[in-house]
């Protein structure tokens, strides 16, 4: 009886909760936001050497180096080849374009006082660590770094880190540069603040990016995905019994939070599993407490890791 009870609440809390977002959503859908998109890498694929004052002129922030290296870039073979096949791909900006409004309309919604950046469209040599750069009224994207995951200019390149080079992954990389910025750095070095940390910026993508699957949000293969939601119980249960939650230990960091071919448990299953695991599970704490607490998004960013991970009650299904 009382298992039927708890599942019929479960049933009205879930019929309420989805009532209350789609509110949300049409009261975010009427927001307007000006995004300002600017095409550098087309206007410099299109440019010749009597262009550059111009462009140097609309762009000035882009033009430390004298015109001579701009020069020898147009002239360059390879670069004119990386030039060529970002505008084969990104000839039509459209998609992205329309994403990134629906992203900073949630954004201005949840966190008023933000404004906009400048959007500028450039190429960085393929340099996938900084794909995306947020520099205060400016956001770069460097779109040589999303020509799909199995192009050429990408076959050196480990394969964990390629799978995540397709335009599909913009608009969510964009997003983890804002809750880069909007989440605060964890107070201390315990491994449990650090999971905390990253579950509040994926919880933070939960609301921003309502359209985004949770693979595309933690940059995961769906395989990658189901597997991490296949075997969170046991994941959970080897972080408690190897008494994890309250380690300082860096190393922790590196076999569960950074970007890798896989996390190391140290057992069989470590090939199977994906990289930063870690994540995943702080994302998973995150919701179950926001599920508890009746807070907004902008009140969850400063509450510590300590009273989420207690207030949660998080237990995953066995």
């Amino acid at each position: 009886m009382q298992k039927h009870i708890f599942a019929l609440l479960s049933l009205i809390i879930l019929f309420f909760g989805c009532k209350e977002e789609d509110k949300t959503e049409k009261e975010i859908a009427k927001l307007e936001v000006n995004v300002s998109i600017s095409r550098f890498d087309k206007e410099f694929s299109e440019a010749n050497p009597n262009d550059l004052p111009k462009l140097r002129a609309k762009y000035p922030y882009l033009f430390p180096a004298p015109d001579s290296v701009w020069v020898k870039k147009m002239q360059d073979t390879i670069q004119q080849e990386l030039m060529q096949e970002v505008s084969s791909e990104f000839s039509d900006f459209s998609k992205e374009t329309l994403q990134l409004k629906d992203f900073y309309k949630h954004v201005k919604y949840y966190f008023p006082k933000y404004k906009v950046p400048h959007i500028i469209t450039v190429t960085n040599d393929v340099d996938y660590n900084n794909r995306i750069i947020l520099a205060d009224s400016l956001l770069f994207i460097g779109l040589d770094n999303y020509l799909g995951q199995d192009h050429r200019f990408y076959s050196s390149i480990q394969r964990y880190i390629s799978q995540g080079m397709d335009r599909e992954y913009i608009v969510s990389n964009i997003a983890s540069a804002f809750a880069n910025k909007a989440v605060p750095k964890p107070r201390d070095r315990t491994f449990l603040a650090q999971i905390i940390y990253y579950g509040k910026e994926l919880y933070l993508k939960n609301k921003l990016l309502p359209n985004a699957t949770d693979a595309i949000k933690i940059g995961y293969t769906e395989e990658q995905l189901n597997w991490a939601i296949a075997n969170e119980e046991p994941i959970w249960r080897n972080f408690v019994e190897q008494e994890y939650l309250y380690s300082t230990n860096n190393n922790l960091r590196k076999r569960f939070l950074d970007p890798a071919p896989f996390s190391k448990f140290g057992l069989e299953l470590d090939k199977e599993s994906p990289g930063r695991i870690g994540r995943y599970i702080g994302w998973q704490i995150v919701k179950s407490f926001m599920e508890k607490n009746d807070l907004s998004l902008v009140q969850l960013m400063p509450v510590s890791a300590e009273e989420i991970f207690k207030k949660s009650n998080y237990k995953p299904k066995k």
